[in-house]
């Protein structure tokens, strides 16, 4: 599914094919989770493929390497760089890029001496499908914002959204929606969330979740098309009472949600602030900034 004989990765430098490549059993990564990562879209545009706002996915991902205290030597240009040159070596262009920091053998409870870094791409489509979601509201919440670093995208977080995106399957719904440890809305295991009420947009603030660069872009596009939001601290009776709601992530784009806990929205998907949001993401993704089409004509 996501690669095949003649798929390539990017380990350290180096193009290499992705199942001639092997990992050491004894990293801190596989035994503590200890590593980070992205998610990272592709999109073909007119002028040739283009990775939206990769730079900021790099950043954040230096961050988040920098948040837990993993060595993060790398340049955030030639990360792009070779990002653009994976997708074209692989022959893709619409496609979702993994780039992952994992970390040497260590079975030490100690920031780690040396780190990899590996890039990988394949073509994956919209991570919760097309339709509107059925949520349900776990019964597992988001950590502490003082147990862990919340904001950094770190591959042992997402243990609790594993638990928490099962529970929902096992249970007959799409997807989860989490609250944090004090109750309030939070956010889906992979995704921001946003509800609307008498034309006014509201989304949970920061804080208690992963500051979501799809979520950054549904402000940027809220503000240009003159919707109000408001960010703060909601309860799930507020998100009960709405009109309607979405959930936003790069994995995911943006995807109406249909009801929780089978509890329906009254207003139609079509006539929502989302569907208006969802509108213009798909256009704003595949523009093509200058930086891309420079990529991809000079890369050979």
């Amino acid at each position: 599914m996501y690669y095949n004989n003649d798929t390539l990765i990017y380990l350290n430098g180096k193009f290499v094919k992705a199942n001639e490549t092997t990992t050491d059993l004894y990293s801190q990564t596989l035994h503590y989770g200890y590593g980070v990562f992205e998610g990272i879209r592709a999109y073909a545009t007119g002028n040739g493929t283009s990775v939206f706002k990769v730079k900021e996915h790099y950043e954040r991902l230096k961050k988040s390497a920098e948040l837990i205290t993993i060595p993060f030597h790398y340049d955030v240009q030639e990360l792009v760089d070779a990002t653009y040159m994976l997708l074209k070596k692989n022959n893709l262009s619409d496609a979702y890029v993994r780039p992952l920091v994992f970390c040497d053998p260590n079975m030490a409870l100690t920031k780690p001496n040396n780190v990899s870094i590996m890039i990988c791409a394949w073509e994956w489509g919209a991570y919760l499908g097309d339709k509107q979601l059925r949520l349900n509201v776990s019964s597992f919440c988001r950590p502490h914002p003082r147990s862990i670093k919340i904001e950094a995208k770190v591959c042992g977080h997402y243990v609790n959204s594993i638990l928490a995106t099962n529970e929902a399957k096992d249970k007959g719904f799409d997807e989860a929606l989490l609250l944090d440890s004090d109750g309030f809305l939070a956010e889906g295991p992979g995704a921001n969330l946003f509800f609307e009420k008498d034309g006014v947009l509201f989304t949970p603030k920061l804080g208690n979740i992963l500051p979501g660069i799809t979520r950054a872009t549904v402000l940027e596009l809220a503000e240009e098309l003159g919707i109000e939001v408001k960010q703060g601290l909601f309860e799930p009776k507020d998100l009960f009472a709405a009109d309607s709601a979405f959930y936003c992530g790069t994995a995911a784009e943006v995807i109406g949600i249909k009801s929780v806990d089978d509890t329906k929205f009254p207003t139609a998907w079509n006539d929502s602030l989302g569907k208006k949001l969802q509108d213009a993401y798909s256009k704003r993704v595949k523009e093509t900034p200058t930086t891309a089409t420079t990529f991809s004509t000079t890369l050979s």
